[in-house]
């Protein structure tokens, strides 16, 4: 069994770029400003975001970061990303095709300071998503910090429940949890390799 369909997402994209409406729909932008808000820093250094389907998240996250990797394993979805950061002026975004976790990017770049796990891991197996979450946290840097978001409804391609994908992250060794955030439609939490909050950091706790 392949760890993610990926003829399923080419037909997707095939038929329209943005096929969940992430550029368009007030719950998605809603989302999207959780989960910016839930980052325990302004300046978020070097970012990796797999999974990055049409680019709108990641331009967000580009407007704060030194440089993003974003990958994504549909061609279409990453024309569609390359046109919006175009139109944009984005120059801080590398984009690349990459089927993960075979292509995960840690021999070829530098620790990142954020990784990005946002509303894919429920389409990988279970061993597969294992060695998503291994690598992640292996590639961060010192301090470095992982964020979760994802859907939390029943649909036709789930293929691993959320709690099941968040908690194959919060086992890995050397995370802190920082943010625990749990709506009707979706879990965002948030780990770093450093404890202190944002609170903290600032000398306000």
């Amino acid at each position: 069994m392949a760890a993610v369909d990926t003829a399923y997402f080419e037909q997707l994209y095939a038929q329209q770029d943005d096929p969940w409406g992430v550029a368009t729909h007030w719950y998605e932008a809603r989302k999207r400003a959780v989960l910016l808000a839930s980052l325990p820093g302004a300046r978020l250094g070097r970012v990796f975001e797999p999974g990055c389907a049409s680019g709108v998240l990641t331009q967000a996250l580009a407007e704060r970061a030194e440089h993003v990797l974003a990958t994504d394993l549909s061609v279409k979805a990453l024309d569609a990303a390359r046109a919006r950061f175009d139109r944009a002026g984005v120059r801080n975004v590398t984009l690349a095709r990459a089927v993960l976790p075979e292509e995960w990017p840690v021999a070829d770049h530098p620790a990142f300071d954020l990784v990005v796990l946002s509303e894919l891991g429920y389409y990988f197996d279970a061993s597969s998503w294992d060695r998503m979450a291994a690598r992640a946290v292996t590639s961060l840097a010192p301090g470095g910090t992982i964020v979760a978001c994802h859907w939390l409804h029943p649909f036709g391609e789930r293929r691993l429940d959320t709690h099941v994908v968040h908690g194959a992250i919060a086992r890995q060794p050397g995370l802190f949890p920082l943010v625990d955030h749990a709506e009707q439609d979706f879990l965002l939490q948030v780990w770093s390799r450093d404890p202190a909050s944002p609170a903290r950091k600032e000398g306000l706790a």
